[in-house]
C-alpha cells in the first residue's frame, strides 16, 4: 500500500495542467461514482491525474492507482478502498479498471465498485476504462450509481490549444449554422487555419502524437492491435481466433471506406456463417471506436440492423490504416461525422450526406461544390473544404472542429 501512495504522489507532482481537455470542466465532480470511458490514447489518464493533482493542491486526501499494478494480482479493490478510507482517504482514482484481475468468481471489478459505493458513503471514486466497457456485462449493476462520461480524441479546437496555436471557445451547432461567417472571419484573422486543419486530419486526434512525431503511425498501429487482441477479449466472451477475424474485418473495411456493406460478401471473406454474428462483430469494432456506422435510424439496438455506411472512426485512423487509399471525399465526411457525433445524433438521410438531430441536413464537398443537391431543402447546409470563410448555407468544413 505504501508503494501505491508513493507512486501516486510522484505522478501527481509531475502532472501538468498547462492544457486541459474540455471534458474536465464538464464533469460534475460532486457525484460519488464517476466513470470516464474513451478509446486508447485519447488522454483519460492525463485528465484523471489533472483532477487528482488539483484536489491534492487543495489539501484533499487523494490516491491514484492503476489496476495493472502488480499490487492487484493479490489484493482487492474493496480492501484498498477500506484501508484508504480508514486513514482519512477522500478521493480514490482508479485507472484502466477493465484490466483489474478478478479475485473470486462472481466478484469482478463492477461488483467490488458497488460494494465500495454502498459501504463508504462519503468516499468519492473516479475510474477510467476503455471504450469497450460498453461491451462489458458485469455482475455489479452500476447503472443507477455511476455518472458516466465519454472522452473523445482531440477536436480541432483542442488540437490548436494543445499545440499552442491559439485558444478559442467551444461552439454550439446552432452558432455555427447561424453565425459561421463572422465566427470564421474572426478565427481566420488570428491564425492561418487551413494548414493546421490539414495536419490535424493526419495526426491531430490522438494527443500521444507529440511524444514521438516520427513514430506516430507505428504507435497508432500498436494501439489498434492491443484493442483488437487484448481489450475486447477482456470485456467480452470472444476468443483470440475471433479477435483475428475482427482485425481482418477492419482491414477489409478500411480498404474501401466509406464501406457500403455487402454483408453476404463480407461474411464469405471472413468465413462467417451467421448474419447476426457478422453484425455483432461490427458492433465490437464500433464500441472500440475503430469504426463508425451510419444508418437511417440513429437510435435503437443497431446490433440487429445492417448499417447503410461504415467509416473508420477518425481521420488519423484513415492515414494510419488505409494510408495510400485515403480518399479526399471520404476524409471530409469522416471528419465531419466524427466531430458531430460526439454531441449530436447523426443519421443517413435520403438526400445529402448527414442528417443531424432529425433536423439539419449537411452535404460535404470541396470548395467548388454547388448547392444543387440541397437547393430545394429546408435547414440544409454545405460543409466546404479548402475555404477559410463561407456565406449563406456554405460553411467552412474546419469550423465543425470547434464543437467541443
Amino acid at each position: 500500500m505504501e508503494k501505491l501512495l508513493e507512486i501516486s504522489d510522484r505522478l501527481l507532482k509531475m502532472t501538468s495542467n498547462k492544457f486541459a481537455r474540455s471534458l474536465l470542466n464538464s464533469i460534475n465532480w460532486k457525484h460519488r461514482l464517476i466513470e470516464i470511458r474513451g478509446a486508447r490514447g485519447v488522454g483519460k489518464t492525463t485528465l484523471m491525474l489533472q483532477k487528482a493533482a488539483e484536489l491534492k493542491k487543495r489539501n484533499k486526501n487523494v490516491l491514484y492507482v492503476s489496476t495493472d499494478n502488480t499490487y492487484f494480482y493479490k489484493n482487492k479493490l474493496v480492501d484498498l478502498a477500506d484501508y484508504f478510507y480508514k486513514y482519512g482517504g477522500k478521493y480514490l482514482f482508479i485507472d484502466e479498471v477493465h484490466k483489474y484481475p478478478e479475485k473470486e468468481k462472481g466478484l469482478d471489478w463492477s461488483q467490488e465498485m458497488k460494494i465500495i459505493y454502498d459501504s463508504y458513503p462519503d468516499l468519492f471514486v473516479v475510474y477510467t476504462g476503455s471504450s469497450v466497457l460498453q461491451l462489458y456485462k458485469g455482475s455489479g449493476d452500476l447503472s443507477r450509481r455511476k455518472s458516466s462520461y465519454h472522452l473523445p480524441g482531440l477536436s480541432l479546437r483542442e488540437y490548436l490549444e494543445f499545440n499552442e496555436f491559439g485558444k478559442y471557445p467551444a461552439l454550439k451547432l446552432d452558432e455555427i449554422l447561424k453565425n459561421h461567417k463572422s465566427i470564421a472571419e474572426e478565427i481566420s484573422n488570428s491564425i492561418k487555419i487551413l494548414p493546421h486543419f490539414k495536419n490535424y486530419l493526419k495526426t491531430g486526434y490522438y494527443p500521444f502524437y507529440k511524444e514521438d512525431t516520427e513514430k506516430f503511425y507505428d504507435r497508432l498501429t500498436q494501439v489498434t492491435n492491443i484493442i483488437l487482441e487484448t481489450d475486447i477479449l477482456i470485456v467480452s466472451d470472444i476468443t483470440y481466433e475471433v479477435s483475428l477475424r475482427l482485425k481482418k474485418m477492419l482491414s477489409l473495411i478500411s480498404s474501401s471506406v466509406p464501406y457500403t456493406p455487402n454483408l453476404s460478401k463480407l461474411a464469405a471473406q471472413l468465413n462467417i456463417g451467421h448474419y447476426r454474428t457478422l453484425i455483432k462483430y461490427l458492433n465490437y469494432l464500433e464500441k472500440a471506436e475503430l469504426i463508425k456506422t451510419l444508418s437511417a435510424k440513429p437510435t435503437g439496438d443497431r446490433i440487429l440492423n445492417k448499417p447503410d455506411k461504415i467509416f473508420l472512426d477518425n481521420t488519423n485512423l484513415m492515414y494510419g490504416i488505409a494510408d495510400a487509399n485515403v480518399n479526399i471525399g471520404t476524409l471530409r465526411e469522416t471528419f465531419l461525422y466524427n466531430q458531430l457525433s460526439e454531441k449530436h445524433k447523426v443519421s443517413y438521410p435520403k438526400s445529402g450526406d448527414f442528417l443531424i438531430d432529425n433536423n439539419n441536413i449537411i452535404e460535404v464537398g470541396g470548395k467548388t461544390k454547388s448547392k444543387k443537391q440541397i437547393a430545394d431543402m429546408e435547414n440544409a447546409f454545405i460543409a466546404l473544404d479548402d475555404i477559410e470563410t463561407g456565406f449563406g448555407p456554405k460553411i467552412p468544413l474546419w469550423l465543425f472542429g470547434f464543437l467541443y
